[in-house]
């Protein structure tokens, strides 16, 4: 990449004979280093001496698991896959730092996204904080993707253990074959005997309510909406007081023609469920690098009366249009990301952003304050409006024709 604004530093790692590079971002997990959970299950994998020709990395992360035992099990074939659009770029930056082909990259939701069901080995490194029916849902459902005899292999904080182990001992079929305290985390190596077990879900865990937390209402101004909300996201329960303000600025858009609108960083979707129910857009575009946060944004979309085929989902990092079509409106929340990358999102925007169209940014103040500052030298974009209340700002850009 000529530039890339997410770059924190490379990393080495050292398993068996083999030694790896990879390049880490601050935005993903264990950015300084490998982690020691991760060193732990490798050694695991090594010493039972599995020898895996068909492996799922699962939450992959910047690669650690899945392109080391790539790297170990050279005719082996490697699956990797996030929800994050950004771990899927590192992975593949960091498939090619280390000369690896025929590694299969991809977003997924948990399983849901997987393209086969054949695996030898699932290695994962579970997310502590991914709530106690994911994990149950992410431990159990392996059964369904592993190969007869397959073993999955897991880290989790020690923290997690006897959750962990409750959820595997009420499993029907499900055998620990191997576990191992170390260093803050356990590994566990288990899988089923093949005895009948529950029927695979014909629907995915998204549609049967593996991330669902609450069911809400939203009373804002004259505007009154109903969402389902995902463990993971923000404003599970309530709007912050950049969303309110954000809402209350498309509220006094009403009646304004938009062919186009893309929601940036939507969240559970109060944004986009906003947009629609006051300007009523002929498409409305998602972005976002967080596929949970795109897949709950367009349920809550069609639960409040926007059509499925006006919405349209892209699941990558930053902007960026291929096809370069231009949006009339634009609107989204910040992430908690570096200066250079907050300020290459607004450059993206600017692009895809239709001559005379308007961009309404919302964020911590802080953030805000250094975006309108770097915004003083641009000439593309000007600041029509600005607001804050309570650590929160907005800002609203207006393409120059």
């Amino acid at each position: 990449m000529d530039e890339d604004v997410y770059f924190h530093k490379t990393v080495t790692l050292r398993a068996g004979k083999e030694n790896l590079r990879f390049r880490t971002s601050q935005e993903l997990f264990s950015s300084y280093d490998i982690d020691t959970g991760t060193r732990s299950l490798l050694r695991s994998v090594i010493e039972a001496k599995i020898g895996p020709k068909i492996i799922l990395d699962l939450g992959c992360g910047y690669g650690p698991l899945g392109l080391t035992l790539k790297k170990l099990y050279p005719e082996s074939t490697v699956h990797m896959m996030d929800r994050d659009a950004l771990a899927i770029e590192y992975t593949r930056q960091n498939a090619k730092l280390n000369g690896l082909e025929d590694v299969e990259i991809y977003g997924s939701l948990g399983y849901d996204d997987v393209k086969r069901s054949d695996f030898d080995i699932i290695v994962a490194n579970i997310p502590g904080k991914a709530g106690g029916e994911v994990i149950a849902y992410l431990l159990r459902e392996a059964r369904y993707y592993l190969a007869p005899g397959g073993t999955a292999v897991i880290v989790v904080v020690a923290a997690l253990e006897s959750a962990v182990s409750k959820i595997m001992q009420d499993t029907q079929g499900l055998e620990i074959i191997f576990t191992r305290k170390r260093s803050g985390h356990v590994i566990f190596h288990y899988r089923f005997n093949g005895k009948a077990g529950p029927i695979k879900p014909e629907v995915s865990a998204l549609e049967r309510g593996v991330y669902h937390r609450n069911n809400i209402k939203i009373h804002l101004d004259d505007l009154e909406y109903s969402m389902q909300t995902a463990y993971g996201l923000p404003e599970f329960d309530s709007l912050n007081y950049g969303s309110e303000m954000l809402i209350t600025a498309l509220n006094k858009m009403q009646g304004r023609k938009i062919q186009r609108a893309m929601v940036f960083n939507p969240g559970q979707g109060h944004i986009a469920v906003a947009l629609w129910k006051t300007i009523h857009p002929n498409n409305i575009e998602l972005v976002d690098r967080d596929l949970l946060a795109l897949r709950y944004s367009r349920s809550n979309l069609i639960a409040n009366g926007c059509p499925p085929e006006k919405i349209n989902i892209r699941h990558q990092v930053g902007l960026e249009d291929k096809d370069n079509k231009k949006s009339d409106l634009m609107a989204g929340v910040l992430r908690e990301e570096s200066q250079p990358a907050i300020f290459a999102t607004i450059r993206q925007a600017g692009e895809q952003l239709s001559p005379g169209g308007t961009i309404i940014v919302t964020g911590g103040s802080t953030a805000i304050t250094r975006l309108a500052d770097y915004l003083e030298g641009e000439e593309r974009l000007s600041i029509k409006g600005r607001e804050r209340r309570r650590g929160y700002s907005l800002l609203a850009l207006e393409k120059v024709l």
